[in-house]
């Protein structure tokens, strides 16, 4: 199926705006309601274009974490130092290779503010934390660790502190999130048309003057007197994007987000020379905790040979099992540590000897044998010096085995791009020579934000609503 003409139009082919405003924002998830809430606040007249019947995105459906530290009220209250030295360190260190410096800076910098935004906005936070989980707890504790900053290696480059917060509600925190940020931005004076989709941009002299959209099968023309800002989402629904920026993700059997994220707002801006980064990165989470118990267990892949520390972001265990260990990965754990993990997953295969685990999955003769060995070796010196597993997680796996099946199929593998856009802190989208295209900016997984491959949970949200309230205040105070 070819993909939408996102090709732009000229504002002399327009023979009237059907309506008009100083700001359109194109979509109505975190990003967008952080950047109409700006701009409106700002005093421009916003018009949010919304594709679905309503708010959300993907934020509504997501566990709703948002990335946040450096000492914020949760985690004073539960007892944890933090500092914006250790979260920038953090931060550099895990969202990279090559990670935008001036983003993460600025976001940062933001941080301990942006707390007090959405608190502002009605956001609640229970201040209290969980330990059992790097993902929304049961409960409404409002505190987790969401991106292995307890473990190695980011346990030595920063002092660990959990910095994923939480709204207060048991599970899935996304809706009440964005509720509130909803409201938040209609009360601010945002208009908002929804079943309207965003398919092109309108250009007057090299600017950014509107866009057109489908409204119930007819083309509406909306004006923005002072500029656009694209908070559409990314491209993990359009698998020939996929295919063409980071074929790993076609293979992803439970893509996080919506049908929405099929990479029209990108296109569109590409189709006026805008620049686009990182569109190789991903986030793919393969939940295997909690259960917490299971971190005892060792992770190997095909070749029967562990590939990384087990007490790490289920995150980065996920990246890893995609990207390099070509989706083939394997649980192993003995009769103590073992237990159902929280999706159901459950032994595949159950042996008295190592041999016998190592034949029944299909593994090299002897690879897992060896693993074991010399994994066993160290947990009974207390210590894990091939892959740094923290010690309290490291003590030797006594038979019988069991193997929990963790290749592509069996277990849920859960992508969502990271690239798109490349943008200026302020939200300013930048062309193929680096300028800012007059009248464009952007924000949230439309754009290539503070994660260029590396990723904690809470970073999307976090760096949505940071980027969005810059590119709405931006929008808002550009020339007409």
């Amino acid at each position: 199926m070819p993909e939408p003409d996102v090709t732009p139009c000229d504002a002399s082919e327009i023979a009237r705006w059907d309506e008009s405003a100083d700001v359109v924002v194109v979509g109505f998830g975190a990003a967008g309601a952080a950047a109409a809430f700006s701009a409106a606040g700002a005093g421009a007249r916003v018009l949010v274009a919304e594709r679905a019947g309503g708010p959300g995105g993907a934020a509504a459906l997501a566990e709703g974490i948002v990335y946040l530290g450096g000492g914020t009220p949760v985690q004073k209250a539960c007892g944890f130092e933090d500092s914006l030295d250790d979260m920038y360190r953090y931060m550099m260190a895990a969202c990279g290779p090559d990670p935008d410096e001036a983003k993460i800076a600025r976001y940062c910098e933001e941080s301990l503010g942006h707390f007090d935004w959405l608190v502002a906005r009605g956001v609640p936070f229970d201040p209290s934390f969980c330990a059992e989980t790097s993902m929304a707890p049961t409960g409404t504790e409002g505190l987790v660790y969401s991106g292995g900053e307890d473990a190695y290696p980011f346990n030595e480059i920063a002092r660990p502190a959990p910095r994923g917060h939480l709204a207060k509600t048991p599970r899935s925190t996304g809706w009440l999130l964005m509720r509130h940020l909803a409201d938040a931005a209609t009360a601010a004076g945002a208009a908002v048309t929804s079943d309207t989709r965003v398919d092109r941009l309108v250009l007057e002299d090299g600017r950014v003057v509107g866009v057109q959209a489908q409204r119930f099968g007819t083309t509406v023309s909306l004006q923005a007197r002072r500029g656009v800002v694209l908070t559409a989402g990314g491209f993990v629904f359009n698998d020939d994007m996929l295919r063409r920026h980071c074929p790993p993700l076609v293979r992803g059997t439970f893509k996080v987000g919506t049908e929405g994220d099929d990479g029209r707002a990108i296109r569109m801006a590409q189709a006026i020379g805008a620049a686009v980064r990182n569109m190789y990165a991903s986030e793919v989470s393969l939940p295997i905790t909690p259960p917490r118990t299971l971190i005892h267990g060792i992770l190997v892949n095909g070749r029967g040979q562990r590939f990384i520390n087990e007490d790490t972001y289920m995150g980065r265990v996920g990246q890893s099992a995609l990207y390099e260990q070509d989706g083939e990965v394997y649980l192993v754990v003995d009769e103590r540590s073992y237990d159902v993990n929280w999706m159901g997953l459950a032994a595949s295969w159950v042996c008295e000897t190592p041999a016998e685990l190592e034949r029944e999955i299909g593994l090299p003769e002897g690879s897992l044998q060896a693993t074991l060995e010399l994994y066993n070796r160290h947990a009974r010196q207390g210590g894990d010096p091939v892959f740094h597993k923290g010690a309290s997680w490291v003590r030797p796996l006594v038979p019988p085995l069991g193997a929990i099946d963790l290749r592509i199929g069996p277990a849920p593998y859960a992508p969502f791009t990271l690239g798109g856009l490349e943008t200026s802190v302020d939200g300013e989208v930048r062309d193929l020579a680096g300028h800012a295209i007059p009248g464009l900016y952007a924000a949230g997984r439309t754009t290539a934000g503070v994660c260029s491959f590396g990723y904690a949970s809470g970073l999307s949200i976090g760096d949505s609503t940071v980027f969005g309230r810059l590119a709405g205040a931006g929008a808002a105070s550009a020339s007409c």
